[in-house]
């Protein structure tokens, strides 16, 4: 497999960054004080280029990047090859896969491309059209597509909804989502 590599990166507002820009412990999430915790397990948005690759658009699926708001368009990633708590040095900082992306009715239909959120655990530089290089993964056994598999397909499996409640480096909203479901809610 090649290296994940950032092919672009995107501001909230969708403008392309291209340059060199610091990357905060917030990213790009926006700052909201009744949810402090939550808004660090996702701030990064990462969306694979690839899943932009469908036979019905005139567009080449590198122009359609950013299309799903996200901040970081990926090459060699996908909900299959990421996983929960995976941490990567991303330039000057270090990010780690917290959660996977909202699921929409068409994501449902799609495959499940969701993409995925980042924490940010150091400060530091980034720019495009660069490796992330991973430093570790401690959860083999929860990629994206599995996360998924859990909370959306496979919801009456309270084994598996267990077991990924007890990963800790599973976003915080996610794990109160599973908690409700295993307490009967």
């Amino acid at each position: 497999m090649e290296e994940p590599f950032v092919h672009r990166i995107f501001n909230n507002k969708q403008n392309e960054i291209k340059n060199s820009m610091f990357l905060s412990r917030l990213g790009f999430a926006k700052e909201n004080p009744d949810k402090k915790i939550a808004i660090f397990d996702k701030s990064i948005f990462a969306f694979p280029i690839r899943h932009y690759n469908e036979p019905d658009t005139d567009k080449l699926f590198t122009e359609r990047a950013g299309e799903k708001k996200e901040n970081l368009s990926v090459l060699e990633m996908d909900e299959y090859s990421v996983f929960i708590g995976d941490i990567y040095q991303f330039g000057k900082a270090v990010i780690q896969v917290s959660q996977p992306g909202m699921v929409s009715q068409k994501e449902m239909e799609n495959g499940f491309k969701t993409g995925w959120y980042f924490r940010v655990l150091e400060e530091g530089k980034i720019q495009p059209e660069k490796d992330l290089q991973l430093i570790e993964r401690p959860n083999p056994k929860w990629s994206i597509a599995a996360c998924n598999e859990v909370m959306y397909i496979d919801r009456d499996n309270l084994w598996g909804a267990d077991e990924l409640f007890h990963c800790t480096d599973l976003g915080v909203v996610w794990r109160k989502t599973l908690r409700k479901r295993l307490r009967g809610f």
